[in-house]
């Protein structure tokens, strides 16, 4: 818990091309939704997740909107969530959205922690898939940990040919993170491979395996990202919205839905069972006694990708 000033979320009304920490502008029929963070890495602390979910309720109430872009501002996509900056907001209660539970601040143990990870990581993704309208992740930098949920969400992901990605959290002793959907994305096998040895994989390795749409070089990202939203804009836009509603009704008969459940109940009772041998409930015993920077540090041994960022890094 730090005693630093915590900006308040954004509202629908108090977002603009240069608001922090999500920045939101349209453009020719594209909103574009922006992780503005920078300083530190993107990486996601409630006041960005509740600033993000109003970002999107704009772009899907104003018909003029016909595809949603979410990219970020300075060197990287997203550190994941925030474990370890001054603005790490865990303890401070918002009001619910995503998912009917009680305020987790005045709970204790596994109850706080069950409720606070359903509303902002689970839920908030879950709800953020069914938005009606396409959307395009466009990743460049890290992508680590929470920041793969982000870009999972999207029916597309548009890489720079220097994004690299990582799932780390079974270093912390955790199965990964919470919104795993990581086997409908990379297949077992690559799922497996990732999660058990915490290595990083480049651009090139995640459009090969079937987890990115396109790679192209950074300083032509934008550009093929304003090239596919404007051929998705030209379609109709009730025809979009059922076609996404198929597709992903077909992964959740697949079992994306009943995986979510499983892995995030085996993701509490991961932290729980971090927490137990001395009995306490800090937080950074139930991270397996793990932190923002030896999660760092660790990643730097990966095989592939750029030097991860200082930051967060668990999903």
């Amino acid at each position: 818990m730090t005693d630093a000033p915590i900006p308040p979320v954004l509202g629908v009304d108090d977002l603009g091309p240069d608001t922090q920490p999500v920045a939101y502008e349209v453009t020719g029929g594209t909103a574009y939704v922006t992780l503005n963070r920078p300083d530190f890495r993107n990486a996601q602390n409630s006041v960005m997740t509740y600033s993000l979910d109003n970002a999107f309720i704009r772009a899907v109430e104003d018909d003029a909107v016909k595809v949603i872009v979410l990219r970020a501002n300075g060197k990287h996509f997203s550190a994941g969530h925030d474990i370890g900056t001054t603005e790490r907001d865990h303890h401070v209660e918002y009001p619910n959205r995503a998912s009917i539970w009680w305020d987790h601040t005045t709970r204790g143990g596994g109850d706080r922690r069950l409720a606070r990870e359903t509303e902002v990581y689970v839920q908030m993704c879950r709800r953020w898939r069914e938005i009606p309208k396409p959307m395009i992740a466009q990743v460049h930098g890290a992508c680590i940990a929470g920041g793969l949920m982000l870009a999972w969400i999207c029916d597309f992901i548009v890489a720079s040919d220097d994004a690299f990605f990582s799932d780390p959290v079974v270093k912390m002793g955790i199965p990964g993170v919470e919104y795993f959907a990581h086997a409908f994305v990379l297949g077992p096998r690559r799922a497996k491979e990732i999660l058990y040895t915490g290595r990083r994989f480049g651009a090139a390795e995640a459009l090969d395996w079937g987890m990115l749409n396109h790679v192209v070089p950074r300083e032509e990202l934008q550009a093929k990202v304003d090239e596919i939203a404007g051929e998705i804009a030209a379609m109709p836009a009730f025809g979009l919205t059922l076609a996404k509603k198929v597709i992903n009704s077909n992964e959740d008969q697949m079992g994306l839905q009943t995986s979510l459940d499983t892995a995030f109940g085996w993701h509490m009772f991961a932290h729980s069972a971090n927490a137990e041998p001395d009995d306490t409930d800090s937080f950074s015993a139930s991270l397996g006694g793990m932190d923002a920077r030896s999660m760092r540090d660790s990643a730097n041994t990966g095989s592939t990708g750029g030097p991860a960022p200082t930051g967060e890094q668990k999903g």
